[in-house]
């Protein structure tokens, strides 16, 4: 049975990947029906370079000249100043991602990226209040309702930052007790993936950021995630940290590698306390260990 891989396995497979995408163009990159550019040749192809776990879960940093518009699955994003802007790939991520890429002369190439998939643990957690799992009062429905009104806005945010940049550092010093990905069962009823890594530690424990950003969202009332504090390290790119026992920052406060921004809990729905630690690109689960430097 093949065992899965670490995670320094993906990064490493990244760079390989990495000099596929930039040495040999067959296999990278598809003339688009679009291009106004004619046929794709390894000089369009040298300016789009790409490096990261190109793996489902993780996320890459991409160089091309400054404004250069890229739309992948649905999403849109810029190449900032210093030409730099952040993609990721979903936890089921397809095999191929295709990027339509428009450069500021007009050109648009089509780039396909090929996706490593990964194997996902199965998370069991029982005894968790019903009300926390299938059995939802119109109280309930409407907090969270409410609360998903409230993180939306959060998620919208879109950084003129570049922290994303960064490698991470680990937000709290924990035992990991759950992977990102895990299929959740719980009270033996199969619901959503867990899309966190969960880090147990004592109440109290701070919790510092792992790279600058400015706060998004700083929320001590959601339904599921109790209190949750969402940092935006540029363009959408997003951690998040739930079961917060206390909150020591607020929405548009800027913050920085190492600095305290609150402490561990049990909060909403939680056997003990722990920190779950989130990442997102725009709408994309991400796993933030493949984002630790």
């Amino acid at each position: 049975m093949n065992q899965p891989k670490s995670k320094s396995d993906y990064r490493s497979r990244a760079l390989i990947v990495l000099a596929i995408l930039v040495a040999a163009p067959g296999f990278s990159l598809a003339d688009s029906s679009n291009s106004s550019g004619g046929t794709n040749s390894s000089g369009i192809l040298a300016e789009l370079r790409c490096e990261g776990p190109f793996v489902q879960g993780g996320a890459v940093l991409c160089e091309a000249p400054p404004g250069t518009r890229i739309q992948m699955g649905g999403i849109g994003t810029v190449a900032d100043d210093d030409g730099v802007f952040v993609v990721g790939f979903d936890r089921d991520a397809a095999r191929t991602e295709v990027a339509l890429v428009e450069f500021l002369d007009g050109r648009i190439s089509e780039y396909v990226f090929s996706i490593e998939t990964r194997h996902y643990d199965v998370s069991r957690i029982d005894g968790l209040p019903p009300s926390q799992v299938d059995s939802y009062s119109e109280k309930a429905l409407r907090q969270i309702k409410d609360s998903s009104n409230r993180k939306r806005r959060g998620d919208a945010s879109r950084a003129r930052l570049s922290a994303y940049r960064e490698r991470f550092i680990w937000p709290i010093n924990g035992r990991k007790t759950s992977s990102f990905g895990a299929q959740r069962i719980l009270n033996g009823i199969e619901k959503r993936p867990h899309y966190g890594v969960d880090l147990a530690a004592p109440t109290g424990t701070p919790i510092v950021a792992p790279a600058d950003g400015v706060i998004t969202l700083a929320d001590s009332d959601l339904y599921f995630e109790g209190a949750m504090i969402v940092i935006d390290h540029g363009q959408g790119f997003l951690s998040k940290y739930l079961h917060v026992s206390r909150i020591d920052v607020e929405v548009g406060q800027s913050v920085h590698r190492g600095e305290r921004i609150g402490a561990v809990g049990s909060r909403g729905r939680s056997t003990g306390p722990h920190l779950c630690w989130r990442l997102k690109w725009r709408d994309r689960n991400l796993d933030p260990e493949l984002w630790i430097e």
